[in-house]
């Protein structure tokens, strides 16, 4: 997947060591993509998709969408930031993060050809 978009659409990768999760950022304005591990209940080669919107305030966000009539799980804290996952009306899963807003320590990080990420 790192190759493949760094290769067709010009992404780099970017990692804070240690971390699960690969940023995948354009050479210019853009959407940054995150690559997330696929949960052990999910095979590889299914349609899986979570768009994740980046918010400064998760809560505020949260309490605001409620009014609205969506509804998110339990904010999870890690790392400085806080997210929180729901579905949007086809079943999608979509996620709320402050992870852009966090002082993380993210390096370049170049995928060897054979990663599977």
């Amino acid at each position: 997947i790192i190759a493949f978009y760094g290769t067709h659409f010009g992404y780099t990768a970017w990692q804070e060591p240690g971390d699960r999760i690969v940023e995948l950022r354009p050479s210019g304005p853009g959407i940054i993509l995150q690559l997330h591990p696929l949960a052990k209940s999910q095979k590889e080669g299914q349609a899986l998709v979570k768009l994740s919107f980046d918010v400064a305030d998760v809560d505020a966000f949260i309490a605001n969408a409620a009014t609205k009539g969506l509804k998110f799980g339990k904010p999870f804290r890690a790392n400085g930031y806080t997210f929180a996952n729901a579905k949007d009306p086809a079943k999608n899963s979509i996620s709320i993060t402050s992870r852009a807003y966090a002082p993380l320590g993210l390096k370049k990080i170049d995928p060897a050809p054979t990663d599977t990420r």
